[in-house]
């Protein structure tokens, strides 16, 4: 990588600034109900304390507006952060909490800070000027530290007063181990990845997804299409769909990238069947319908059928690298969740190939599955994975000091 590691920092007795993505969810009595994004960056945060850094970790937590929100305080999180640290790193960790990440409080509990204690500040986005990227917080914010991390992937595509405008202001600006890793992985991916490559595309929109497609295809073997995007272009193949989800101001668009595919001679896989049903209900009537045949006015196709998640798991039988985005159907609602389901398992029976998969769903189902540990690698960035597979370069990256 391009950029400088937190591996190539002299953290002893430093205070380190690492922006971490603690954006978890809570329920309602305030308890973190999904700790996948704390744990990936313990080794970061771990690093720094056996490297005696004085560590201060800030983050986003939720849209409170640019206002304090009690609902979105990172409180809660504290407390979580210190029993992970007790429990995998076998040792007792102080980590504090600061209601707020700038002003004379937080400079008073940044100054008591001890190498090897940690400090967590309250909400960067309890102040607007964190969204706007606004000079002066920025450098409130560097005030508190002498070296500064990112190892918040979920937040790097964003051009923010922690994850740009602070780099300013500090003399070095580097990457953590969780966001090394995510660019090593998706940069590999677009750079030089073993063949056969395939990726597989899910979601509700076509328009979200256009940019990794173009960027993709030049690169791929296959592209399997699923969820309801993969509507919008069989209805762009002159198919009915009935209720299906389509974005018809990107009818043009799929007919596009269709007859890109074609003349590349790239395999490009739309569902073959599907699980159909007149609305999204648990306890609503589901059948199959092949793609031959139309789907009736009244249904919306909900899923890949049973032919499909054979045909695509066949496609990831094959690989050598796969990326997968997106689920193939209503993965929330049980009755159209089987194809997303089909796809973790199909990727996970492939040991042999790198699998990199990123996307809320995507990352919920091969959890679900209880495949996470076969996969090669998670990615904890929505979003930002999304627009770095579009060849985008991502802000928060783009800042770091360079090597």
């Amino acid at each position: 990588m391009a950029k400088l590691s937190i591996r190539d920092l002299d953290l002893k007795n430093r205070r380190v600034f690492i922006r971490v993505d603690f954006n978890v969810p809570l329920d309602e009595h305030g308890r973190v109900t999904d700790d996948t994004r704390i744990v990936e960056t313990l080794p970061t945060i771990d690093y720094a304390l056996q490297h005696r850094a004085h560590v201060i970790l800030a983050s986003h937590l939720g849209r409170p507006k640019g206002k304090p929100n009690p609902k979105m305080s990172l409180r809660p999180v504290a407390e979580h952060l210190r029993i992970l640290l007790d429990k995998t790193k076998s040792r007792d960790c102080n980590v504090g909490f600061s209601p707020d990440c700038v002003g004379w409080e937080a400079e008073e509990m940044v100054k008591k800070l001890e190498p090897g204690q940690v400090l967590l500040l309250e909400n960067l986005r309890f102040h607007p000027e964190e969204e706007a990227n606004e000079e002066k917080f920025a450098k409130s914010l560097a005030q508190l530290a002498e070296l500064y991390v990112n190892d918040a992937f979920g937040a790097a595509h964003r051009a923010h007063a922690s994850t740009v405008g602070i780099t300013k202001f500090v003399p070095k600006s580097a990457a953590g181990l969780l966001l090394e890793k995510e660019l090593q992985y998706l940069g590999k991916v677009l750079a030089n990845p073993e063949h056969p490559f395939i990726a597989i595309l899910g979601g509700a929109k076509v328009s979200d997804k256009i940019e990794v497609i173009r960027n993709l295809m030049p690169k791929v073997d296959a592209l399997l299409i699923g969820g309801a995007m993969a509507y919008t272009f069989m209805k762009a193949q002159g198919r009915e769909v009935g209720k299906s989800l389509v974005e018809d101001d990107k009818l043009e668009l799929a007919r596009q990238l269709l007859a890109e595919a074609k003349s590349k001679g790239l395999t490009f896989l739309l569902p073959m069947d599907e699980v159909v049903a007149d609305k999204i209900d648990p306890a609503a009537q589901a059948t199959i319908v092949d793609a031959s045949q139309p789907i009736p006015a009244a249904k919306m196709g909900l899923d890949i059928g049973p032919k499909t998640r054979r045909r695509y798991a066949e496609e990831i039988a094959k690989a050598k690298t796969i990326l997968w985005n997106g689920p193939m159907g209503v993965f929330e609602v049980a009755p159209f969740a089987q194809g997303t389901i089909a796809v973790a398992q199909a990727i996970a029976k492939n040991r042999g190939a790198t699998s990199i998969v990123g996307g809320g769903d995507s990352v919920a189902a091969v959890h679900q599955v209880g495949v996470a540990d076969k996969i090669t690698h998670i990615s904890t960035g929505g979003g930002a994975s999304l627009e770095f597979l579009e060849g985008k370069k991502l802000p928060g990256v783009e800042a770091l000091t360079d090597k």
